[in-house]
């Protein structure tokens, strides 16, 4: 697909899930269906953790992870979170940094950032900013963020290399990438790959591990490290796929572990 054509399904994806959510629904991934016991996006955040968060910023979290209990964020710090759909990581950071601390939530889905700002004004947080634009052109200026999060979000760019190189730009030296995202393990028939990205990820354009690494090492980042922190079984997926009528038993070998999510590490070097 071309790019402008992938943004544009993700922005009609992601409208229809705000919407779900500020209806009071649980927002879902078109053909995915919606549960609480959802083996990619349920069960991310500890309930202590969560307390005073909006329920529409709940129920609209569409992520693999939960990147603000593994990133290290520090009080006064500067956080960005790319795509960051109802705002439920932007304002679980805006609690760690602290009052002199500020986070930015970017989001290109005019129905995301209107879910975002309204469950911001619910929960009476100030130091929050929610940005319209795109994470290849990301409306910040160089070094300017200490720490940029995500989660689940840079999987579904057509131009990955650009995200990357935007990211880079905008942290300080030294500044730290902290993403949680979707990738695949090994090579995967591309059939089987695209049922299964649809499943999990909201129009995925799944990255191999070591391609990951590849990457974010060409755009400039040092200290590179993928943590796994939930690997997907045949058994999550089964009936998804049995409802694309695929034989699961006859592909079982070909999925089971073969997608997880994982904790993203990198950093910008130092200057000089």
């Amino acid at each position: 697909m071309q790019s402008q054509d992938v943004k544009q399904q993700v922005k009609e994806v992601y409208g229809k899930a705000a919407l779900q959510a500020a209806q009071g629904g649980r927002a879902s991934c078109g053909e995915a269906t919606a549960s609480a016991d959802d083996p990619i996006t349920s069960h991310l955040y500890a309930e202590d953790q969560i307390t005073g968060i909006p329920l529409e910023a709940i129920a609209a979290s569409l992520g693999c992870g939960n990147p603000t209990a593994l990133a290290q964020l520090n009080p006064g710090e500067t956080v960005l979170d790319l795509g960051s759909g109802g705002g439920i990581d932007v304002l679980l950071s805006a609690r760690r940094v602290g009052p002199t601390g500020t986070v930015y939530g970017l989001d290109m889905t005019d129905e995301m950032l209107d879910l975002a700002r309204e469950n911001q004004r619910k929960a009476g947080i100030e130091n929050v900013e929610f940005l319209k634009g795109e994470m290849e052109d990301i409306p910040l200026p160089d070094n300017s963020v200490d720490v940029i999060i995500s989660n689940c979000v840079i999987n579904l760019s057509a131009d990955k290399d650009r995200v990357l190189s935007e990211a880079l730009r905008v942290l300080r030296p030294d500044g730290r990438f902290a993403v949680s995202d979707i990738v695949a393990r090994g090579a995967i028939p591309e059939q089987i790959q695209r049922h299964v990205e649809l499943w999990i990820g909201c129009i995925a354009g799944v990255l191999e591990e070591q391609d990951y690494r590849t990457k974010l090492a060409q755009a400039g980042f040092v200290d590179i490290d993928l943590e796994p922190t939930r690997i997907y079984r045949v058994e999550d997926a089964r009936a998804y796929l049995a409802d694309k009528g695929i034989d699961v038993e006859a592909v079982a070998s070909e999925v089971d572990g073969k997608f997880g999510s994982a904790f993203v590490r990198a950093r910008k070097p130092s200057e000089g």
